[in-house]
Formats: structure tokens, C-alpha cells, sequence
């Protein structure tokens, strides 16, 4: 019976399944790019559509060659993967780096508005792309989840601590790191969600690190404007 061994209930993080659907993580790839797109110009990678074309261009690439379910262990897929999540970070790195060049410079003729609203694209950008890296890299990422290679997690789940109250079917999608990104951005720490790994610790120090930086020095510089 699947999912059981020895007489007890292996939980489905454990073991081999299905796999996980491709749509999810293909619109939050879509929705990072557009945030990139309208990211102000005095504040994107120039030319201000570069990277967000070659970002589309590798999702179209990964959805021709694996359109459904992630579960086909590639390492052409696995490359094309983290190659897209590189260059959304290189774009959303140096957005953050410019802005905060910009507001210690004194942010030119901008509008507090126009602060505010840039600094939270940013912010934004930053959760998408890191609940990116986290669903890619937490054990070996989501082919290598689905065929159980790695027992071992990098991020400790709630769900996995109390199997009793778990579903039987559960296991980690990209909604889970979605919402482990948003709350590390939020409250520059983990809630809910533990890192194990010492990757998975440092990823949520880089991240916690761009969001202080952009929520501190965007608001600072707002309040300056204003008074």
C-alpha cells in the first residue's frame, strides 16, 4: 500500500509522488518578472528589459520540456532551473543596491510616493525570488523531492513535527516557501518554518538583510522628504 512500511504511515514528504504542478511557480516567475519590468528605470539592471526577457525565455524553455508535473530528474532542466533564479536574483540584487545608493545620495527629485512605491516592488521581488531558491534547493529541489532522494530537509516544516495533525498527502509545494520568504521578509526571521541546512540559514540571512535594508532606508527617506 503506498505510503505505508512496516505497518506504519510514511508521510508523503518521505517517500516517492506524483510530483508537484508546474503553474504555481510558473506565475510567480511571471509575476517576479513583471515587478521587474515596471521596477523605475533609474532603478533596473539597463537595458530594463534584458533580464526579465531572458527570464521568460528560460520558464518557455522549461515549460516545452517539462509542462506538468516536476518529477523528471534532469540535469539540462536542473540547469535551465537555476539559471532563472540567478538572473532574477542578479536583477533584484541590484534594484536593492540601487535604491539604497539612491536614498543615501539623497533620492534626487523623487516623490515620497514614488519612494515608497519603489521600495516596495523591490520588497516584493525579493520574497518572490527567494521562495524560489528555497523551493529549488531544499532537498535537491522538486524532482528530487518527489522521488524521495533526500530524506533529510533543509527547512523544518510544522506539518513535519506534527504528523498527527497533517494530512497523510502532504507535502512542501512552492506555496509553503512562498509564505516561508514573505514572513522572513516581514519579520527579518523565521516563524513557523526552522532552517536546517547551513545553506538555507545564510539564504534567509541574505534575505532578511536586502528586506532591513529596503524597508529601513525607504521609510527613512520618506519621513525625510515629508518633514
Amino acid at each position: 500500500m503506498v505510503g505505508v512500511s512496516g505497518g506504519q504511515h510514511v508521510p508523503a514528504w518521505r517517500r516517492r509522488t506524483p510530483g508537484e504542478a508546474r503553474w504555481p511557480v510558473a506565475l510567480a516567475i511571471l509575476v517576479a518578472a513583471a515587478l521587474q519590468w515596471i521596477t523605475p528605470a533609474d532603478l533596473a539592471f539597463d537595458p530594463s528589459w534584458l533580464l526579465p526577457s531572458v527570464e521568460l525565455a528560460l520558464l518557455a524553455a522549461l515549460m516545452v520540456a517539462n509542462p506538468f508535473r516536476m518529477n523528471r530528474e534532469s540535469s539540462v532542466l536542473r540547469l535551465l532551473s537555476l539559471g532563472l533564479v540567478t538572473v532574477a536574483t542578479v536583477a533584484t540584487f541590484w534594484s536593492a543596491g540601487r535604491l539604497v545608493v539612491l536614498v543615501v545620495q539623497g533620492g534626487g527629485q523623487q516623490r515620497p510616493s514614488e519612494v515608497l512605491l519603489s521600495g516596495a516592488v523591490i520588497w516584493l521581488t525579493n520574497v518572490f525570488v527567494f521562495a524560489l531558491w528555497y523551493w529549488e534547493l531544499d532537498r535537491g529541489g522538486p524532482a528530487a523531492r518527489a522521488n524521495a532522494r533526500q530524506l533529510h530537509p533543509d527547512f523544518l516544516f510544522a506539518q513535519m513535527t506534527l504528523p498527527e495533525l497533517t494530512p497523510k498527502d502532504w507535502e512542501p509545494t512552492f506555496v509553503d516557501y512562498l509564505y516561508l520568504a514573505f514572513t522572513n521578509a516581514a519579520a527579518f526571521s523565521p516563524t513557523d518554518t526552522l532552517p536546517l541546512s547551513r545553506w538555507a540559514k545564510l539564504a534567509m540571512m541574505a534575505q532578511a538583510a536586502v528586506s532591513i535594508a529596503v524597508v529601513a532606508l525607504v521609510i527613512a527617506r520618506a519621513v525625510n522628504i515629508l518633514s
